[in-house]
């Protein structure tokens, strides 16, 4: 595996024209595409079969175009995201709140690129902790590490000590999250396209207690082997008690992040179910609940 890595990192163009065409492939063989047409029927009422069809064939075109550009850039470290990612929006904004000295929480999606977002921080100078969740697959787990730790992320195990991502805040450093999957029984609903979808509260939560900047950003593809990177700071909402306070505030970036979608939703991931879990007392247990 980490030779056919290494293989891809020497040829980008090629390597995307292999990921898309591989992603077309999969989308033919079948492979979730009940799902990514049915979450793009549900959140785009409007589109006709046509259209579902067609935004889930690029989805899947996308997606592997993605994981095959992620070599080649990992093979260049941080010089090959500053060549290829223009980080303009919200720069200068991140920058007075890092120079706070509070530590900052940027939250992201699956959006675009997401395995490009938190290296585009540390291209910028940003000293970044990503939360991550280990892999099943141990050799594939392993291989991911170390393109994070290459691109300059140091990684935090989800589920690990709070104390330990406190500690980070405490430190200056700025803590990535992305926080966009179903979060079960554990997480906060809020709208995401109209429904509401159990989203993980612990970036809200962090920010709120640690007193800390909070942003959500992302990148995503504006080009062959060009990208914009954008960050939006959210002020916590005030007069409000602390439960109320993250939901809040988890409501605000999932809003946000639901807008950079609208307007490419070919680059999100629709493959995982994102209303899986509904309230309580919903009698729609297969996808949410309009609101």
């Amino acid at each position: 595996m980490k030779l056919a890595f290494g293989l891809l990192g020497r040829a980008p163009r090629l390597s995307e024209r292999l990921g898309a065409r591989l992603g077309r492939l999969a989308y033919r063989l079948g492979w979730r595409r009940r799902v990514v047409e049915s979450q793009l029927a549900q959140a785009y009422p409007e589109g006709d079969a046509e259209w579902i069809r067609g935004t889930a064939r690029s989805c899947y075109e996308h997606l592997g175009r993605e994981w095959f550009a992620v070599p080649a850039v990992a093979r260049g470290g941080l010089e090959e995201v500053r060549r290829r990612v223009d980080f303009g929006e919200g720069l200068e904004a991140l920058q007075a709140a890092y120079g706070e000295g509070r530590g900052v929480v940027v939250v992201s999606g699956h959006f675009g690129n997401w395995e490009f977002a938190g290296s585009a921080l540390a291209a910028n100078g940003f000293p970044v902790d990503a939360v991550w969740q280990r892999l099943k697959n141990e050799s594939l787990g392993r291989l991911v590490v170390e393109t994070r730790e290459r691109l300059g992320m140091k990684l935090i195990e989800r589920g690990q000590a709070w104390d330990r991502l406190m500690n980070s805040l405490a430190a200056g450093r700025v803590l990535a999250f992305v926080a966009d999957q179903d979060a079960r029984r554990s997480g906060v609903f809020v709208p995401f396209f109209g429904r509401l979808a159990s989203t993980h509260r612990a970036p809200a939560l962090l920010a709120l207690r640690a007193s800390t900047p909070f942003f959500v950003g992302g990148v995503h593809r504006v080009g062959p082997q060009r990208y914009k990177a954008w960050v939006v700071r959210l002020d916590p909402p005030v007069g409000l008690d602390s439960r109320q306070q993250v939901l809040e505030l988890t409501r605000m970036w999932t809003s946000e992040l639901e807008r950079r979608i609208r307007l490419s939703p070919e680059q999100y991931f629709w493959h995982h179910k994102r209303w899986k879990t509904v309230p309580s007392g919903t009698a729609q247990a297969a996808g949410g609940i309009r609101t």
